[in-house]
């Protein structure tokens, strides 16, 4: 009882930052500091008392994880760039939503942490895979931030939705650089996941699902990216290829962990 409490705590925590959207004139000011970092805090709080009973990987975790670490990355880009907080509306909902389904499934069956590699490299690479799912997860956010203004332009119906949300230029520019990011960060994924796989196997590479889509997502990326600086690519093509990264990589990380534990227990 007393953990379903603290559960429930994480996700209370959410939602005033999920409502932060209906305030009159919203802003990046102390109250949005102040929900984003109660949010944060509920989060990593249920967070390390999950995990500190022995790391699981099922898709509960795996969720609250992923809300984790959007969250961090988020209040720093936000932190460092003029117009990333303006995401809020598309992201902080959806988070939220992601947390009701982690807490739904909470009871589901989970694995402990399983492996012949050493326990400090495993770490780093679970936590850079979380990082390159949660960046992504960002950029499919400011490509729809976009493709929403795109439309609204298009349509000459502004909205007061629409107006939260970052202009066209912005969104754009704050997708590139967390494309730019993503690809990094799912580079180094992908060589500690291989330096992972050969020291509990001694195969470099071992193509199960997980891996497929994850090499997948990286080849989407460097294309994507090559195209944007040499043609300029952007705009609804961009949006696409952005959001087929996300849809690859959340059937390689949270959808396989989906289906063994939820439609296979």
């Amino acid at each position: 009882m007393e953990v379903f409490f603290l559960r429930l705590s994480a996700l209370i925590a959410l939602i005033p930052a999920a409502l932060i959207v209906f305030r009159p004139a919203p802003r990046r000011d102390l109250v949005f500091w102040s929900v984003l970092a109660v949010a944060l805090v509920g989060t990593l709080a249920w967070v390390y008392v999950r995990q500190s009973a022995g790391w699981s990987t099922g898709i509960s975790t795996a969720l609250w994880l992923t809300i984790a670490a959007c969250l961090i990355i988020f209040a720093l880009v936000s932190a460092i760039t003029d117009n990333a907080w303006r995401l809020t509306p598309l992201l902080l909902p959806y988070l939220l939503v992601l947390a009701i389904l982690a807490t739904a499934w909470g009871q589901a069956p989970e694995k402990p942490l399983t492996g012949g590699a050493p326990l400090a490299w495993i770490g780093t690479h679970i936590a850079v895979s979380v990082a390159t799912y949660a960046l992504i997860t960002l950029a499919a956010v400011g490509s729809l931030a976009a493709a929403m203004q795109q439309r609204a332009i298009k349509a000459k119906s502004r909205t007061a939705f629409s107006r939260m949300l970052p202009s066209v230029a912005d969104s754009e520019k704050l997708v590139v650089r967390l494309l730019l990011a993503s690809a990094i960060v799912l580079a180094l994924g992908l060589l500690t996941g291989m330096a992972t796989q050969f020291l509990e196997t001694g195969h470099l590479v071992l193509f199960d699902h997980k891996t497929t889509f994850a090499f997948a997502v990286f080849a989407v990326l460097v294309i994507l990216l090559f195209l944007h600086f040499r043609t300029g690519l952007r705009g609804r093509a961009t949006t696409r290829a952005v959001l087929l990264a996300y849809l690859l990589l959340t059937l390689g990380y949270p959808g396989v962990k989906f289906v063994t534990d939820i439609l296979l227990a």
